[in-house]
């Protein structure tokens, strides 16, 4: 039996039936890390011995007949911009290299109260900054479809993770899509709750208005196991919402029959046959389904890009402020005076594409440019939430495609910042708007003659505000009728 393969109900069944340990299945991982991870390079940095506490203390809770948590034994990979107290957490940056977190992110903390064994950290652009995770400050992660390609970013050690099977579900943060482009281009699940439905605390900040805390697992019951269990408020972070958080795994199997799809006309305007081929199919099953097929429009998506990377770089350059070589993190050795020790601090241990959108962002933030562009990036964000709202008066859930392009080359958009930025034209609006976003397989593309392999396709699904529940159901139904796999 090959541990490493299992979904989350499988491990629950076989821990039940006592048929194998949750050492066993730790164990099983580690080893699939060390034979595979030096292709893949999903993983910063490993914590074999905190998986292993982790899962000695499921295999007594099982042993004196104690009743388990709902992610009892399932390993885990995090990405390293989410806190691990005493384990390093780097954010994929030189400055934070040697960086150990004194406390748990919450959502950590959620994961590891419900038996989750927490494997180690994945690869991320640095900081979150980056649609390809060739950004990071210490080595780029492999597409475990195909080693020469990206896996999409910037959570793409997380979704490599999970695709390589070197992790049952691991999480990720989307800011503009860090989370779903990822898993459309790994062939994953890619999740991202309503905005405050998942706690930020023990997020390193890169945007704060649109950071979230979601899950990647091979299978939409996984995902909504995984929501279930870090959603909800939290005193720590006072964006969390004081919402109810629905029972999403209980209700994945309701029927979608009579639910209204929209399909927005601005996600598919110029889109690559390559993928605008495998969406159509996925909006003709959800219509087999019994889904009624709306077409919407979403008329201020043309300004999502500009507005996305005026907000989320203004708000990174006040973020990443305090990396200064004077509380924590790197700090230059060679300096002359306070604000050289500044200078040649930021300027060794940022990275070419954090540096960037610092400038960015402070450009815009900078007096007599703060209303041209800060300002007005605001007010169209209103707008586009407004056509969100005004949207979903006529349908249940929006479906487009997740990424306009599958995995491309490594290196193959690493000098052209522009084409890199729209690798996230269908995922920023969704975190503008706030509203919750996931990414299912929706088969792959045609392989060619020239040697390019068949490379997964994502179909997006968006819902309105805390309406996760609704989206898991569509989701699971599109799953079990076989969409993942759609020829």
């Amino acid at each position: 039996m090959d541990l490493t393969s299992l979904n989350l109900t499988e491990i629950r069944d076989l821990l039940r039936r006592k048929a194998v340990s949750a050492t066993e299945l730790v164990g099983a991982h580690l080893e699939r890390i060390s034979r595979v991870d030096a292709d893949v390079r999903s993983y910063l940095t490993l914590s074999p011995e905190r998986a292993l506490d982790q899962a000695a203390r499921v295999d007594r809770a099982l042993a004196a007949g104690e009743a388990l948590g709902p992610l009892a034994g399932v390993p885990t990979a995090v990405k390293d911009v989410i806190l691990t107290r005493g384990v390093r957490t780097t954010c994929g940056s030189r400055i934070l290299e040697h960086y150990v977190a004194p406390y748990d992110a919450t959502a950590v903390v959620r994961l590891e109260a419900a038996g989750a064994c927490i494997l180690g950290k994945t690869n991320c652009d640095e900081f979150a900054m980056g649609s390809s995770t060739e950004n990071s400050g210490f080595y780029p992660t492999h597409n475990p479809h195909d080693l020469d390609r990206v896996p999409g970013g910037s959570s793409g050690g997380s979704a490599a993770a999970v695709a390589a099977n070197l992790a049952t579900v691991s999480l990720g943060s989307d800011t503009g899509g860090s989370i779903r482009q990822p898993a459309s281009l790994c062939g994953v699940v890619g999740m991202m709750g309503t905005y405050g439905r998942v706690s930020r605390f023990g997020l390193v900040a890169f945007a704060s208005s649109l950071d979230h805390i979601g899950p990647f697992a091979r299978s939409v019951r996984d995902a909504a196991a995984v929501m279930q269990v870090i959603a909800g408020r939290d005193p720590n972070d006072s964006t969390s919402a004081d919402t109810p958080v629905d029972d999403y795994e209980a209700g994945i199997h309701k029927s979608v029959e009579g639910l209204r799809v929209g399909v927005p006309r601005e996600y598919f305007a110029g889109l690559s046959p390559t993928i605008g081929d495998n969406i159509q199919k996925g909006i003709k099953l959800l219509e087999k389904l019994g889904c009624r097929i709306v077409s919407v429009s979403l008329p201020h998506t043309e300004y999502a890009i500009a507005c996305y990377y005026v907000i989320a770089t203004a708000e990174a350059s006040s973020n990443l402020a305090r990396y200064d070589g004077v509380r924590y993190g790197l700090r230059a050795n060679d300096y002359s005076g306070l604000r050289d020790m500044y200078e040649r601090t930021r300027d060794a241990g940022f990275g070419a594409e954090v540096k960037r959108r610092i400038m960015l962002g402070t450009y815009a933030l900078s007096s007599g440019y703060y209303d041209a562009y800060y300002l007005k990036a605001q007010k169209v964000r209103s707008l586009l939430a407004r056509d969100f709202t005004e949207a979903f008066k006529q349908v249940d859930v929006i479906v487009t495609p997740t990424s306009p392009v599958p995995a491309f080359k490594i290196g193959e958009r690493a000098d052209d910042p522009l084409q890199m930025y729209l690798a996230d034209i269908y995922t920023v609006t969704a975190d503008l708007a706030g509203i919750p976003g996931i990414s299912v397989p929706c088969g792959k593309t045609q392989a060619d003659g020239d040697g390019t392999p068949a490379l997964p396709v994502g179909m997006q699904l968006l819902a309105s505000h805390f309406d996760e529940a609704r989206l898991l159901r569509v989701a699971y139904a599109f799953e079990k009728a076989g969409g993942f796999a759609l020829a």
